[in-house]
């Protein structure tokens, strides 16, 4: 096999996350190209979830429904992924568990974990049997677990090496049964696979924040979102960065906000239902003209939906939040690679105009994880655009550009004077009519033409002389691209959307030149086509929607895609 898909499945609890830690840093090492994606139930103990590890000589970077190998750690996991298994899957189980099911390799994993000391060295025995399956070194895997659970202790440790010797074992005796399992390994030379970066959506979103001078998150927790500010107080001292959880989400917004006031670089990181709270705060940034990064890990909705599963349901709800007009801009990475990039430019890009910006990810960008040579720092580099003030500074004074130059409390000898209300260009409160319309017009209007000069333009993938045009936006891209490689069309093209509004002027052409045009988002009613519609008066009518809070899969996408253009 080429490319494997290694799938774990069993109860919240019982080590899966260990597991992919595991395997997905130290088959990383073994140059092995890694890609993995969760699926979980919203509970501490118990449920059913499952761990898809994709491994290739070529890069990977999209969930796929086929499983190869399953692992099977309860009495429900066959029966959870029932849909996925096929012929072609090899199914590993302890029969003790699972029961005397047919087609099922019994690996007594409850005997050997009791025989090493209890039930939590299930996520290194396995580990060794996978490794062992694999023909991947055991040396080089002990070394591995010594250094993984170096802070644990030396008595942990040789009982990690001792679950490791077993999972060899069991690996051995099922080769030796007939079941041949090869997988092949990188031939690439330019580079060393084992050097690369292996990060989560969750880790490229925050890494990328910080090297665009981020100095400051608020968050009140909300799962998928919660992770961007966890990694950041975990590396606050070495970034310099300060991460504060606050009492509601009403406060978090109001502190990042805050944070610009007072010459910082501020963010805050929730999903679609802690926004709802930070609607009021989001119009206070855009009267005052402060600055703000807004993070939306996006999980199906409305009110508490399903708190651990995925959907891109809250573009509306990012392009209609707050009350009154004024500017802003919408980004939506596509890839890890996105995740850095927009990230970073978001916050000189929020700076500049003094306008939010919003970063919208979901619950399966944010934790699905694979592997990249390296990011280019240089890329967007940042920009500040704080002025000194004078004694005469006029916070809001009009201009030809409709950006004011931004001064902050204490740099400089000018006051500082912003308010919730109208304001002349003093900063004081107005009611003067000629004045309203004139900062109505800054605010929202001069902007958004400069926004419209300077997008962030789609990428147009597969067929350059398409003839039908896929339309997709955010997570969707390594998916939607990959099906497009199982598709084989050379007429097919995809035009992939990392910034969703404002909407680049160019956008109409892509569509006049297709005989079909098909959106395909993870929503209930094609928000983003919807969105085009409004922007552009054109109408797709050929949408494939997914709203059952699991993502799409390649060979779903490329399925409907052949049932829409009659294949």
């Amino acid at each position: 096999m080429t490319d494997i898909s290694i799938v774990l499945c069993g109860e919240a609890g019982q080590g899966i996350e260990t597991i992919e830690d595991i395997l997905t840093k130290y088959l990383k090492e073994s140059r092995y190209n890694i890609f993995s994606a969760r699926e979980y139930m919203s509970r501490i103990r118990g449920g059913v979830n499952s761990t898809e590890i994709r491994i290739s000589p070529n890069p990977v970077k999209a969930y796929v429904d086929r499983i190869d190998l399953l692992f099977a750690f309860s009495n429900n996991a066959i029966d959870h992924l029932k849909e996925r298994i096929s012929e072609k899957t090899i199914i590993f189980g302890d029969k003790e568990v699972v029961g005397n099911l047919e087609n099922v390799v019994d690996i007594p994993l409850l005997k050997t974990t009791k025989k090493i000391g209890g039930s939590f060295y299930l996520n290194t025995v396995t580990a060794g049997v996978i490794s062992g399956l694999l023909n991947l070194s055991e040396y080089e895997l002990r070394n591995f677990i010594k250094k993984y659970f170096e802070r644990k202790g030396e008595e942990i440790i040789n009982k990690n090496l001792e679950a490791i010797t077993e999972g060899f074992q069991l690996a051995k005796n099922i080769l030796e049964s007939g079941i041949s399992i090869k997988a092949k390994k990188s031939e690439e030379l330019s580079r060393d696979i084992g050097k690369d970066i292996l990060f989560s959506g969750t880790e490229a979103v925050a890494l990328g924040a910080l090297a665009g001078g981020c100095n400051f998150i608020s968050a009140y927790p909300m799962s998928p979102a919660t992770g961007v500010i966890s990694f950041m107080a975990s590396n606050s001292k070495d970034f310099e960065v300060i991460a504060e959880q606050a009492e509601d989400e009403i406060s978090a917004m109001n502190m990042a906000i805050g944070s610009w006031y007072a010459g910082g670089r501020g963010m805050t990181t929730t999903s679609g239902g802690g926004f709802a709270l930070m609607e009021e705060g989001l119009s206070l940034s855009g009267m005052t003209e402060t600055p703000v990064v807004v993070h939306i890990g996006q999980r199906p909705s409305p009110a508490t939906g399903l708190p651990t599963r995925t959907e891109q349901g809250d573009l509306d709800l990012a392009l209609y939040a707050g009350h009154g007009d004024f500017a802003r801009v919408v980004l939506s990475p596509g890839n890890l690679e996105d995740c850095f990039y927009l990230s970073k430019y978001a916050f000189s890009l929020a700076d500049r105009l003094q306008i939010p910006v919003f970063i919208l990810t979901d619950q399966y960008l944010l934790n699905l994880q694979y592997n990249i040579p390296s990011l280019d720092y240089n890329k967007y580099p940042v920009k500040r655009y704080v002025v000194k003030t004078e004694k005469d500074y006029r916070r809001y004074e009009l201009n030809k550009t409709g950006i004011s130059p931004r001064g902050i409390p204490g740099f400089g000898e000018g006051t500082v004077v912003q308010t919730g209300n109208e304001h002349d260009e003093t900063g004081h409160s107005t009611e003067n009519a000629i004045l309203r319309k004139k900062m109505v017009e800054k605010r929202y209007n001069e902007k958004l033409n400069q926004l419209k000069n300077e997008v962030i333009y789609p990428e147009l993938l597969g067929g350059k002389a398409y003839r039908n045009l896929l339309i997709g936006w955010g997570s969707t891209r390594c998916i939607i691209e990959e099906a497009l490689k199982e598709l084989r069309d050379p007429k097919l093209g995809f035009l992939h959307f990392k910034q969703l509004y404002p909407l680049p002027r160019e956008v109409m052409g892509y569509l006049m030149n297709a005989e079909k045009v098909i959106a395909i988002e993870n929503n209930a009613s094609g928000q983003f086509a919807n969105l085009i519609r409004r922007e552009t008066g054109f109408e797709i009518k050929n949408r494939i929607l997914k709203y059952d809070g699991r993502s799409f899969s390649v060979e779903e996408v490329a399925t409907k895609v052949r049932e829409i253009l009659g294949e």
